[in-house]
């Protein structure tokens, strides 16, 4: 009995895909589905065919911001009604595909365990079609997220200056830590009024990282306060589609640019 219990734990890297990353944030307001969305923009315009899945379960927004209306999104794949691959859905403005959630629905944040297990094996069967998936987690550390969270080869963290989104990626970096230590986990930050700034805010993380974890997760990247991000996301219009010179954009470029590079 203890051997089986003991065993298990072990087992769940198995289950991870190199080629999934996973988005996550402490707290929801920091730009996270913003940034999972673009971020996808910029691994196709690298020439990497990319998913985009949402895991946010419960509050799914990637269709909403994206503009579409999915013939069919998670809610079918857990009734039982499609698979999921039948859930895919083709983004033709940034050549991408999704895979929605369902919006304003609790339900899945509720899945019960097997269930979640079996979606985890169906998306990384899925994503061995693509050179990339990624998921963008919901907000917190409840079970979903880490289910989530466990299939990804890098665990990207976002937050920006607000002292409550530096206490809450802290908190989520450390349970993941302490799930799974060897974990990739980098931070990026977002909405900085300058790369200075940026920097500054990336340091008291990591000064808190250091000292009580033990754990140094680099910096993937900075992305700069820039009011055109607010008026892609009005008009439900990707950034590097809308705006490609922005400086959020080039930011955005730079960080896809560092992921592949590795």
């Amino acid at each position: 009995m203890t051997t089986k219990s003991d065993a298990a734990p072990k087992s769940a890297p198995r289950t991870r895909g190199r080629n999934v990353l996973a988005v996550a944030s402490g707290k929801g307001g920091v730009g996270k589905t913003w940034f999972s969305i673009t971020l996808t923009h910029a691994l196709v315009l690298e020439g990497h065919k990319t998913l985009l899945f949402d895991g946010d379960l419960g509050l799914a927004n990637i269709d909403i911001q994206l503009g579409l209306m999915p013939k069919y999104d998670l809610g079918g794949v857990i009734s039982g009604r499609i698979s999921l691959k039948d859930a895919v859905t083709h983004f033709p403005d940034g050549d991408f595909d999704i895979i929605a959630g369902r919006s304003g629905s609790g339900s899945l944040a509720n899945l019960q365990a097997t269930r979640l297990q079996a979606l985890s094996d169906d998306l990384i069967q899925t994503g061995k079609e693509y050179d990339k998936v990624l998921i963008d987690l919901g907000a917190g550390v409840d079970q979903g997220v880490r289910q989530m969270t466990g299939l990804a080869n890098t665990v990207i963290v976002i937050t920006n200056g607000d002292p409550t989104s530096l206490t809450d990626a802290y908190a989520f970096i450390k349970v993941t830590h302490m799930a799974r230590p060897k974990t990739d986990i980098r931070v990026v930050v977002n909405m900085a009024k300058d790369k200075k700034e940026g920097q500054a805010i990336y340091n008291k993380l990591l000064k808190a990282c250091e000292g009580f974890l033990k754990i140094s997760p680099p910096l993937l990247g900075v992305i700069r306060a820039d009011a055109r991000v607010s008026e892609c996301i009005r008009n439900q219009t990707p950034l590097l589609t809308r705006h490609p010179n922005c400086d959020a954009a080039q930011d955005i470029e730079a960080i896809a640019q560092n992921l592949l590079e590795e």
